[in-house]
């Protein structure tokens, strides 16, 4: 079908309502969604995000093939019953049918969607590594070493960051690992908060370096977003056993938000930038190379709960908030407002999560607090890079603050 896009109203259009009765029935959240390597099929993580003892209560992973031609929108094309609450799904970035999960219960599994009887394939069980708090990230690495295999990485607000190689038993098992404590964060001379020397400082979000594989940014429940790497040799302070030797990946700490940091996001168009947004409703722009933001926007007076780069648009990135609305923001048009708000969920229910699609560049989901994942078609103007978009990207990250 044809869309004629004239005015702003229609530079987004919803092309699906997405959701699982039986998991709304239940009040469940939408607390993550993905998209598989083929773009066609989107996944989305049933739980819960506002507290309360849910971690004896049953959960559901759901996928829609959106290029199916019968699609029914209140039907999943596959459910899969969790024992607990997941907080997290990442789909696997080349094999379409494997998807990551974590857990309320600390745990990690893999299940492969081609496999509707047991999905399951791998999980990590509970150990003495298992996490010992909700997983709040899952994220897939390549393998440097075994060039098929992927290694799975998770993060919680244990202040553990961990690594998981797939055995041939079916089990996950530890690779190596980083533990956040609070004596070994470079310090600043603002960072008065962090006391509690051994303490673990909790992990709420993690983005890669799309140009160096090593450097990462968390964001911490103390407000901090951190830069990190995987190559740090300082072994952690950390009380607790565990199989492999965790290490401190800390280097740098940067100016903090008012709350904690619940998402961060590396630019895919400049290797310094990167975004962070959290409870303060404040999205920062940030430069690797100083403490300071570059631009700090006042996006909500509620929560914020993701934001996003554009894959294809170098000035563009979308932000989830806790009243209800994803806005788009282009700095090529403002750097001070979002070009578009969508009202995602009626009165003032959150949403909490948000993916582009990199193989159908003019698909975003997000999922709500409803239980709703609406599919958002986005019209060219967010999807054709401008000619000088990387030269203003440029201007934007050498702007000194400091």
């Amino acid at each position: 079908f044809e869309v004629n896009w004239t005015d702003q109203n229609e530079a987004v259009l919803c092309l699906h309502t997405l959701s699982y009765p039986e998991a709304q029935d239940q009040n469940l959240q939408v607390t993550s969604v993905s998209w598989n390597a083929t773009g066609s099929v989107v996944a989305c993580s049933y739980g819960r995000l506002d507290g309360g003892d849910w971690s004896t209560e049953k959960s559901y992973v759901c996928t829609w093939n959106l290029d199916r031609r019968g699609l029914n929108p209140q039907h999943p094309d596959l459910v899969v019953d969790v024992p607990s609450s997941v907080m997290c799904l990442a789909f696997h970035p080349s094999q379409p049918s494997l998807i990551a999960g974590g857990l309320f219960s600390g745990e990690l599994v893999v299940w492969d969607t081609s496999r509707t009887e047991d999905p399951v394939i791998w999980r990590t069980g509970m150990t003495d590594d298992t996490h010992t708090d909700p997983v709040y990230q899952v994220n897939w690495l390549p393998d440097a070493k075994h060039r098929n295999n992927s290694r799975l990485l998770s993060v919680s607000t244990d202040g553990k960051i961990l690594v998981w190689r797939e055995e041939r038993d079916g089990r996950l098992a530890l690779a190596e690992g980083f533990a956040m404590v609070a004596q070994q964060i470079p310090r600043s001379t603002w960072m008065k908060k962090f006391t509690g020397g051994e303490a673990a400082v909790g992990v709420t979000s993690l983005s890669f370096s799309h140009f160096d594989h090593r450097v990462f940014i968390v964001g911490v429940e103390g407000g901090y977003s951190l830069k990190c790497s995987t190559a740090a040799e300082t072994l952690a302070l950390h009380p607790t056993r565990s199989s492999v030797p965790l290490r401190a990946p800390a280097e740098l700490a940067f100016s903090p938000h008012g709350g904690p940091v619940y998402s961060v996001s590396c630019s895919p168009f400049h290797r310094n930038l990167f975004l962070s947004c959290g409870t303060d409703g404040q999205v920062h722009l940030h430069s690797m190379l100083q403490t300071q933001p570059l631009i700090s926007l006042q996006l909500s007076k509620k929560y914020l709960f993701c934001v996003r780069w554009s894959p294809v648009r170098p000035l563009v990135f979308a932000a989830a908030s806790g009243e209800g609305d994803v806005y788009l923001f282009d700095f090529e048009k403002s750097s001070q407002k979002p070009a578009i708000s969508i009202k995602q969920a009626a009165g003032e229910c959150p949403v909490y999560c948000l993916e582009f699609n990199i193989k159908q560049t003019q698909l975003l989901a997000a999922g709500d607090a409803t239980g709703t994942v609406k599919v958002w078609q986005l019209s060219s103007d967010f999807t054709e890079q401008g000619p000088r978009e990387v030269n203003r990207l440029e201007q934007l990250a050498s702007e000194i603050t400091d």
